[in-house]
Order: structure tokens, then sequence, then C-alpha cells
């Protein structure tokens, strides 16, 4: 049996010796280096010790550091491709590729199947390294920074970078610059409005409405240049798990766009996550060297490993938490494209709570931490928003949604990967022209019986005083020529006057604004316009005649109020009975006021039911991506704040087109004009760099 054992041992190395020599199928032209006789012979006596040990072909420690296919070296900064599936098996870039290029999604170690192959660049291709796709699979020390058509990416910066050691704290924030601290705006901050509408000019004197509207709309003061405006803090929380190998090219791409177009002022902070969470660059200030280093730091980034959001949520947060010194606008960006593979939580609560609140929210609201939770915040404390991107199909959109919803961020579903840099684009835009800072919308009666009733604020915090005699808003944060309207229902009494004691108008509510300037820090109040109504003994035709801004605005919280119940049907399987209720409130649009009058809102709303509705064709589809296509536009109407949804960015109405009607030219609802600049910016530069890519193509 011994010598038995011996020759089969002999006869294996051998073979292998032979084949590690002769049979990597090498694709012509590749530059995959062949085993060098010591790589051969150590492999070889690796498998001789595994079958001594068991009669198998089992993996020993040093087979890690070489191709199964051809069995040469996998060290890294040989300037040889390295790719690593999201099994966490590495292969060189040029074997796999041709294992698989005729389809073949399994992996040939553990022979699970992969939703992502590598893409073997054409050969047309002068550098493969510039191949969009390709890159993604060069050793991360090896990328060059100005591969991923930044605009102004520095050509002289190494292609080696040495991520830095996490420190046990992060207070190695960079400082605050004292020239970059803002200056008083005392124009600007004058310039924010309240402007009021009422339902209707008047109510007959003998009649006492109980829920008379009034709408009431915020609008924030514009923002000239660049240099008025508030310097931010930002981390960006990226996923980098197995699953997102074929889609790095495309992240990496679009965090360059955001380093470029951060101003020097500004200070970025990179946390990535996969099975661990790593911070991989400080809170550094955008300047000419902060930007190389950002950069030469995303271009190591590679995928591996499970999906911790979690992780990589509390390391973000801590970025921003233990800083030394703090902007007054920071927030973070988090991007995933998976399901949360560490942190599965059971629902502890009853049937009842549970069918009205899904159990990942619950879950995520349980881990977060109170600095990016709004609901765990004490009085006082900051709380950090969390803008939140879906990438792709198989994301969790509900907790993705459940995390921004919590900490007073946006929730983006990315559903074709080539509008990530453009979705971005639209949050920095926002993120960018931060104007005013902590707004409080106070509102008060102005005559005896009149009472406020309720007031609908979406996710915005509202309460009702004194029994009805008040009532405050807290808005927080404004963009640039953002605006932000609120229904507030009031019960008016009879008018008891009579003859010529009767006055012509009956005072309604007194409204004024309180907020900070986000350059200047000074704190203002703005007085609003004032609320009345005539109360004539019989009405005209004109009087009955509603307010069209009021009708927009209802017609926009029964949409909302529409989908979200639509939601809670589809997620038990009534997709019937969902569409039904989309159809009906889609008609109930159609037949308004303010549709009929060709506002372009109403045109937005009624193409968004129509499209949940589609989305809403089979459960398998509602899954894929109606859940957050809808999940992402709730978020856009309880924040009154933009978002990018699906596949496209064209939709109908912008924050600065409210209450006209005709087309108009722009990318989704409530985008500011900075917004849309940082948008069409991202889009130009995604032209130009295609057309250059066909260029070099030819």
């Amino acid at each position: 049996m011994a010598d038995t054992l011996k020759k089969l041992k002999k006869s294996l190395s051998l073979k292998l010796s032979f084949q590690a020599g002769t049979n990597c199928p090498r694709p012509s032209g590749s530059n995959c280096p062949r085993p060098s006789c010591s790589d051969r012979s150590h492999s070889s006596g690796s498998s001789s010790r595994g079958l001594s040990r068991s009669l198998s072909f089992q993996t020993s420690k040093s087979s890690k550091k070489t191709c199964p296919i051809c069995l040469g070296s996998l060290r890294r900064g040989q300037g040889v491709a390295i790719f690593t599936a999201e099994c966490s098996h590495s292969f060189h870039f040029c074997c796999i590729a041709a294992n698989v290029q005729h389809g073949n999604r399994i992996c040939p170690i553990c022979r699970c199947e992969w939703k992502d192959v590598p893409f073997q660049a054409p050969g047309s291709v002068i550098d493969a390294r510039r191949n969009n796709m390709a890159r993604a699979r060069v050793s991360p020390f090896n990328a060059a920074p100005e591969d991923a058509g930044a605009p102004g990416a520095r050509r002289n910066v190494p292609t080696t970078f040495q991520l830095p050691a996490e420190p046990e704290q992060f207070t190695d924030d960079e400082q605050v610059s004292v020239n970059s601290i803002g200056h008083a705006s005392p124009s600007r901050a004058q310039a924010l409005a309240v402007k009021a509408f009422p339902e209707f000019g008047a109510v007959a004197a003998a009649e006492c409405p109980p829920k008379f509207a009034v709408l009431l709309r915020v609008c924030a003061p514009s923002l000239p240049n660049d240099a008025d405006r508030a310097p931010i803090d930002l981390v960006t929380v990226l996923d980098v798990s197995g699953s997102m190998s074929s889609k790095l090219p495309l992240l990496k791409r679009a965090v360059h766009f955001i380093i470029q177009n951060l101003g020097s002022a500004d200070r970025l902070s990179i946390v990535i996550f996969s099975s661990v969470a790593r911070r991989i660059f400080p809170l550094q200030r955008m300047t000419d060297s902060g930007r190389e280093n950002a950069i030469r730091a995303i271009n190591t980034l590679s995928s591996n490993g499970g999906t911790n959001i979690v992780e990589g949520l509390k390391k973000g947060a801590r970025v921003l938490e233990e800083r030394r010194e703090r902007r007054p606008v920071a927030s973070i960006i988090l991007l995933s494209d998976g399901q949360d593979t560490h942190n599965v939580l059971r629902n502890s609560h009853t049937q009842d709570e549970a069918s009205s609140i899904p159990s990942n929210e619950l879950a995520y609201l349980n881990l977060l931490p109170s600095s990016i939770c709004l609901s765990k915040r004490e009085a006082g404390q900051p709380t950090i928003p969390v803008h939140t991107f879906g990438f792709g199909l198989e994301h969790d959109s509900e907790a993705m949604h459940s995390i921004a919803d919590a900490s007073g961020g946006t929730f983006s579903f990315i559903e074709t990967l080539s509008i990530l840099q453009d979705a971005f684009a639209r949050c920095i835009g926002g993120l960018l022209s931060v104007v005013s800072q902590d707004a409080k919308l106070t509102i008060r009666s102005k005559s005896a019986g009149v009472r406020i009733g309720s007031i609908p604020s979406g996710r915005y915090n509202s309460e009702v005083l004194d029994e009805g005699q008040q009532a405050v808003i807290d808005i927080g944060n404004l963009y640039a020529d953002e605006e932000k309207e609120f229904m507030v229902y009031l019960s008016i009494p009879v008018s008891s006057a009579e003859g010529e004691q009767r006055p012509e108008c009956t005072p309604l509510l007194d409204v004024f604004c309180t907020h900070k300037d986000s350059a200047s820090m000074e704190i203002h109040q703005v007085e609003g316009e004032k609320v009345e109504i005539r109360r004539p003994e019989v009405l005209s035709t004109a009087d009955k005649k509603v307010n069209l801004q009021v009708d927009r605005q209802r017609n926009r919280l029964l949409v909302a109020e529409t989908i979200a119940d639509a939601q809670r049907m589809a997620e038990v399987g009534d997709l019937e009975s969902a569409q039904a209720l989309l159809a009906e409130r889609r008609s109930a649009l159609l037949s308004s006021a303010a549709a009929q009058a060709g506002d372009v809102l109403c045109n937005w709303l009624e193409a968004e039911l129509r499209e949940i509705r589609e989305r809403m064709a089979s459960m398998d589809l509602y899954e894929r991506t109606g859940r957050p296509y809808l999940l992402s536009g709730l978020s856009s109407h309880s924040w009154q704040r933009a978002t990018t949804r699906g596949d496209t960015t064209q939709i109908l109405a912008t924050n600065g087109d409210r209450g006209h009607s005709g087309s108009i030219n722009s990318t989704t609802s409530y985008e500011t004009p900075w917004m849309t600049t940082m948008v069409t910016r991202s889009q130009t530069l995604n032209f130009t760099s295609g057309e250059q890519q066909s260029q070099a193509n030819k």
C-alpha cells in the first residue's frame, strides 16, 4: 500500500508540473506570467501533502497565492490584472477571462454560480486598463487616477498608494482654515421669503368651515456664486463586497466626480465596507493635494467579501462624531448593491405592529447610532443626514429607505448603473448649496375662534400647541432656491358681526420663519405675508373658485398618501387592489382644477402614478423594481427633496417652475438650479469621455 501511495504521489507531481508548464489556458497576447520553477515545485509539493492527508485535492495555505488555473503567482504589484470573484476566489484576469469567454459562470474551485463575470477588453483597445470594464480587474495598486475620466485629474500622480493605518479614534481631521469660514451675507439672509395662499379668497359670514386650507410656502434665497456658500464635511460610505466587482469602475468614476467638484474648503472622508468596514481616507480638505490623495485612495478599491452595511454606517458616523473641528453642514452618502449579510434581526414586535412597520426598518433603526437617527437624538444634538443609494436590482430597498428616512436623508434608486454619477451629482448639488439652517416656521392664530387643526408635513416635525392657537414646523436645512410647502388646516367660526360693524376682512394667521444663515451663522427672523379672507353675506362666482396653488398641493399630498397605501397592499401580495387604488387616484387627479388648468406638477404626479402601477404588473417585477421605485418616490415626497429614481433622469417639474404650466426641461421633481447645473456638468463629462473613448478605439 505504501509503495502504491508513493507511485501515485510521484505521478500526480509530474502531471501537475507538466500542466503548469504547458497547459495554462492563456489567451493570445496575454501578459499572464508562466509560473517559475520554484512556483511549480511549491505547488506540486503542496498538492502532494494534501493527497497524503486525505487523498483529495485540498487547497493549501500557499495555494491562495497562486492562480488555480495556471498555478502562477497572484502577488499584487507585478503589473498583472487580478480578478476576485464574489465567492472570494482569485485568478489571473487573463486566465479566468479565457475560461468564461463562452458564458461559463461557474467558479472552477467551489462550483458556485457567479452573478458577475470578468470582461475581456476588445483587441482594439490600446490599453486594457483604460477600458471602463476591464479596469476594475486591474490590481488596485497599479490603477492610474487619471484613468477614471475625472476632470482636472493630475497626470503626475504616482500609480502606487499605500493606505494609511486606521487610528483608534478619528481625531485626525484636517484643520479648518480660518479663510474658509463663511462671512456675513445680510442681503442673502433677507432674501428668504414666506408666502401664504388661502384656499378661497372669501368665506360667507354665516359659514364655519371646519377644515379650511391655507398653503404656506417657504422660499430659500439664491446662491449666486460658490464663494458665498457654507463649506461641508462629507463622508462617503461605499460597498466593496464581492457583488460590486463589475460595478467598481462606475463607482470609482462617480466618486471621482464628487472629489473634483468639492471646493478647497470642503472636507471629504472615505469609508469602505464588505464583511468589515475600514476608513481608507481621513477627513481632509479638497485642496489640489487633498483631491490627489483622495483619488489615489479610490483607485485602490477592489471587491470581495460579504455586505455589512451597519458597520460601514457606524464607522462613517464615527468620522463625523470624533472630528476635532466641525463644519455646520455635514452629511453621509451611503451606497450599496446588496443585502446586509451580517445584520439580519428578527422582528420582536406583535403581528399588528409588524404589519405597519417593515422588519428591516425595525432592525436598522435599532442598530443606527444616535447621531444619524432622528428618534434617538437628544435635545440640542444635531442629526447627520444619510443619503442612501440603492445600486442595481439586488439591493435591500426597505433597509436603505429606512436608514435615509430615520436620519433625514433621501433614498435614490439607481436602476441603470450608468446614471450613478448623475445621481451623485444631484445629491451634492444640493449639499453644496445649503443657504439656511435650523429653519423653523411659527404659525399663530390671528382672530378669536380661529383654530389650527392639523398640518400634514411629511417627515418634517410639526406640532400644534395651545389648543390650536399656535403651531411650529421644524424645517432644518434649506438648499439654494429650494421651496417647502405646508398645508395648514383651520377651523373658522361664523362671523357674528352685522351691518357696518362687520369687518371687510378677517385675519386668520400670523406667520414668521427663523433661520440661521449657513455662511455667517447669524440668526434671522422673516415675517410672512398676511393671511386673511373676506366675509361677505353672499359669495360671488369668483369667490367660489379654489386657489390653484392650494389645489395642486392637496393633489400632491393625496397622491403621496395613495402611494403609501398601495405599497402596504403590495407588500401583502394584493397587487390588484393596489393597482385599482392607484388608478382611482389618477382619475381624481386628472379631474382636479389644477390638472384641468394644465399644471405641470399634476402632469408629473399623473406620470408617477402610471409608472408605479406598471411596476406592479407582477410580484416579481414589484420586488425587483416596483418597491425601490416607490420607496424612492415616498422619500422624495416626504422631504420635498429631489431623488433619483429608476433608469432615467428625465422628469417633468422643478422647484423653479412651480405654479407654471407647459413643458419644461429638467431632471426630477423638487430639483433646484444647483442640482440641475451639477447634473448637466456630469452628463457633459460623460458625453465628452464617451467621445474620447470612441476616438481612441478607432
